[in-house]
């Protein structure tokens, strides 16, 4: 039976050079991969509280809110990638990399209730653009040869189905840069513009609102993609009115320049205290303002490190007086405390991130990772 490395060596002229198949999330690379990125441009205090110094505590407006959570729904985003094969065109080789995305939200109904709402987990490849030597349209190049592959009986006995084809340019490479690299970050726009999509979809059937928020897991930090149906995020930000993002891993010192202790600010945070808010932008993101502060949720004495325990959180500023005069603090504190309330049951055991986990957020992240194959069936695929 014909395997997809087969059928795309035939089709598009290539040698295949069946090499050594690997999951690049299963590569142990020492790094710190923060979600927020470094080239912070601070603009000035993010709320509207501007007489707000120092950390301020949630605790008392924690309890009076328990039992009526402000957030509903909980939204995460992965993908799994895959080096399948080198292949070559033009005399010169390429990398194939393959992926499987899952973008899935969570909805809770009420305290007693908590269900799947939506899950996309689509199959993806990549090639080298000039894997297209036929067409002068590679949209139409590409979009025939997913077509046909998905006719080809190992895929249509298994019901199983690619959904697209990501081109990567083959142009030729510069410092550091590697086409592996190219690959993988056409499979992470196409998971991002994903995301958008769903957040898009639940803005259409107004089931966001000013008492229904959503959680993403991660930074809102959406750079503009070179393509995608929702590659401007200053076009839909208004999207995000009523979406927080919750990161787990962040750089303590991305706001330095404003603030020159801020990492130390944010390690002494007692339990249950929030910095005040900043106001930034970032050149990564046009034409966009965001709110960020900091809030402890676990307590220093139960975890591994100063930053443990501690979320950074994320708001983009969509309205004119937001930008001017920075996000309501009484808005921010109540999206504290029930961030506070997010935090039990503890994940303890279950994830090494245990401390900076919210419940919620976790169910859904092991609702989306569920839905794959599995990395054995995937790559034998291939």
């Amino acid at each position: 039976m014909k395997k997809i490395l087969d059928f795309i060596e035939e089709r598009t002229y290539g040698k295949s050079y069946k090499s050594f198949k690997y999951c690049f999330e299963k590569v142990e690379v020492p790094k710190l991969d923060y979600e927020d990125k470094q080239n912070i441009l601070i603009k000035r205090k993010g709320e509207t509280d501007t007489s707000l110094k120092t950390s301020k505590s949630i605790k008392e407006l924690a309890k009076k809110v328990a039992g009526k959570p402000l957030f509903k729904y909980f939204l995460d985003g992965s993908r799994r990638t895959y080096k399948v094969d080198d292949i070559a065109y033009d005399k010169k080789l390429y990398p194939i990399i393959a992926g499987q995305i899952g973008v899935g939200i969570c909805y809770r109904e009420n305290l007693n209730s908590f269900k799947a709402f939506s899950l996309n987990n689509p199959l993806v490849i990549s090639l080298p653009a000039n894997a297209n030597s036929e067409s002068s349209n590679d949209d139409l190049f590409f979009n025939n040869l997913i077509e046909k592959l998905n006719k080809q009986d190992l895929l249509s006995k298994q019901g199983i189905k690619f959904n697209k084809i990501l081109p990567y340019s083959h142009s030729a490479l510069k410092n550091n840069d590697k086409y592996e690299d190219r690959g993988v970050a056409k499979i992470q726009d196409e998971m991002v513009d994903l995301e958008k999509k769903v957040v898009l979809q639940l803005v259409k059937k107004k089931k966001l609102n000013r008492k229904t928020y959503l959680i993403k897991d991660g930074s809102l930090e959406y750079q503009k993609m070179k393509s995608g149906d929702l590659k401007d995020l200053s076009t839909i930000k208004t999207n995000y009115a009523s979406v927080v993002g919750v990161s787990k891993a962040f750089n303590p010192e991305a706001l330095s320049k404003e603030q020159k202790n801020i990492s130390r600010i944010i390690a002494d945070l007692h339990l249950f205290h929030r910095t005040p808010a900043f106001m930034y932008s970032t050149d990564r993101v046009e034409n966009v303002k965001f709110a960020v502060w900091y809030l402890r949720i676990r307590d220093k004495k139960y975890t591994d490190s100063p930053f443990d325990g501690v979320l950074k959180l994320e708001k983009i500023l969509v309205w004119e007086s937001e930008e001017e005069k920075g996000l309501n603090s009484d808005e921010i504190d109540l999206i504290s405390a029930n961030i506070i309330n997010e935090r039990n049951p503890v994940c303890y055991g279950q994830d090494n991130r245990w401390a900076k986990h919210l419940y919620p957020v976790f169910l859904t992240e092991k609702y989306i990772k569920s839905k794959y194959l599995s990395d054995t069936h995937f790559v034998n695929l291939f």
